[in-house]
């Protein structure tokens, strides 16, 4: 017989301390989200803004798409997507390659060296005709600038009547919201200002009904007072308009040394948190405005700027495992053709390509830049920048979809005899590792449910979002 030296009883008082030590930490980390998170948002200046901008981004994305890519080889050349060198080169060729890859099956295809980058293409279109956008942000600041109050008051009265237009219409992508003008002494009565008109508006053509996920983008915060004002503004607003109490959410741009660290040394986006009380759930990062107050030239202000990886790491140290959303920066070339016309001579059309294929690639690389240092969201500024968000995407994740499945796999099947024999699988922090790529690949649409089939995980696991509670449970029902 086992003996002990301590008594439960004595210890009671350690435990009960122990505990809400804690308890008090997991309310303040209490894990990822596990709402679902955009991979990109459209910035989109107010003014231009109606109730099917994101059908109309879609239908110019495709546009740009079909004039710069005649079949899936060429995107993969553009972009030197995995497996691009060993395709076809000669038209004739890549249309009965692609022509081919159409006839067979998902599991044939799979056997081919060419199936990634083909994936690829017929993925980015189909979620152009279907969801060219997740997340659109009606721009108040930079995308619309500064002009006079006249036109900004009919400007927000215009948007929320297009905003309560498209909801109706079920037009509005799954996530919108608006960006309204930093709280800055000389701004901040114009910010409120239109906030005020312009949810005013929404709710009398709503019906007092916001759309679903909608989100206020507070800009250039730099002190927690400026997030606490805007929770204060929430509440008047939600109670002269009589919306639900804490219907009203926010998001804050990174994009100033202040927000990474403050007067004190101390890295204050912890404290921003708090200050939002539940209400912000998001931070953005502002590539351009954060470069140049590092003082960085504006030739080199790009989002894989080491300053930029530097505010990335402490943004991702400050609120891992708090549940806020963390969105990158945009790429500010935008993939246009400097010739423009509709009978342009194949010279003018080739330098449009090779201008268009140059900013896809570099947008390409930023975002894989992104999601390598495990940022999965970030912005884009022009329809066919769409192109280049979602081929990054989808390769990044299925690039390694068979090595993960089969990682998982095998450790599912360790795992499911570790939990026989021992109290719980001890490296369980590989196993987490390996559902966040699941968790992220099915949340950006590379990967479908069924897909998920082959890893030993269900739906419903994958949703718990812990490795540690799918083993306890498996351990339980064994």
């Amino acid at each position: 017989m086992i003996k002990f030296s301590i008594e439960q009883d004595d210890i009671q008082d350690v435990m009960n301390e122990l505990r809400e030590a804690n308890l008090a930490f997991l309310q303040i980390y209490p894990g990822d989200s596990a709402a679902r998170q955009p991979v990109h948002t459209v910035y989109g200046g107010a003014h231009l803004f109606r109730a099917n901008t994101a059908e109309n981004l879609g239908k110019a994305a495709l546009k740009s798409l079909n004039a710069n890519v005649q079949d899936f080889t060429i995107l993969a050349r553009a972009l030197k997507l995995p497996g691009y060198k060993k395709l076809p080169k000669n038209p004739r060729k890549a249309a009965k390659l692609q022509q081919k890859l159409a006839e067979m099956t998902e599991d044939e295809r799979r056997q081919e060296e060419a199936w990634l980058p083909y994936t690829v293409y017929q993925k980015i279109i189909r979620k152009l005709e279907t969801e060219p956008v997740e997340d659109f942000r009606i721009d108040f600041e930079d995308g619309f600038g500064n002009r006079s109050d006249k036109e900004e008051d009919e400007t927000a009265v215009q948007a929320a009547k297009e905003v309560a237009k498209g909801r109706s219409m079920n037009q509005l992508p799954p996530y919108i919201g608006i960006r309204i003008k930093p709280f800055t002494e000389e701004l901040k009565t114009r910010s409120i200002r239109t906030l005020d008109i312009f949810l005013t508006a929404l709710v009398a053509a709503s019906n007092g009904k916001l759309p679903n996920n909608f989100i206020v983008m507070l800009p250039k915060v730099t002190i927690p007072e400026q997030i606490t004002a805007l929770v204060k503004i929430f509440e008047l607003l939600e109670h002269k308009l009589k919306i639900p109490a804490r219907s009203l959410k926010m998001e804050m741009m990174v994009e100033t040394t202040q927000a990474i660290m403050d007067a004190d040394g101390v890295n204050p986006l912890r404290r921003f948190i708090q200050a939002g009380e539940g209400r912000l759930i998001a931070t953005h990062f502002g590539t351009y405005d954060y470069t140049a107050s590092c003082n960085i030239t504006a030739k080199y202000q790009t989002m894989d700027h080491p300053v930029c990886d530097f505010a990335h790491h402490m943004t991702k140290v400050a609120l891992a495992h708090t549940g806020i959303f963390l969105s990158d920066g945009a790429t500010n070339v935008m993939p246009v053709g400097p010739n423009r016309g509709d009978a342009l001579s194949f010279a003018e059309q080739e330098e449009n390509q090779n201008v268009v294929h140059r900013a896809w690639k570099m947008g390409y690389d930023h975002v894989r830049h992104s999601l390598w240092n495990g940022f999965y969201q970030g912005w884009d500024l022009h329809p066919a920048q769409l192109v280049v968000r979602y081929a990054a995407v989808y390769t990044f994740f299925l690039e390694s979809f068979e090595e993960a499945s089969l990682r998982l796999s095998s450790f599912m099947e360790k795992a499911a005899q570790a939990t026989l024999t021992s109290d719980i699988f001890d490296d369980a922090a590989t196993g987490q590792g390996l559902l966040n790529y699941f968790l992220r690949a099915l949340n950006s649409g590379a990967i479908s449910e069924k897909e998920l089939e082959g890893t030993g995980l269900t739906l419903e696991e994958i949703q718990t979002r812990s490795f540690y509670k799918i083993l306890q449970k498996r351990k339980n029902q064994a």
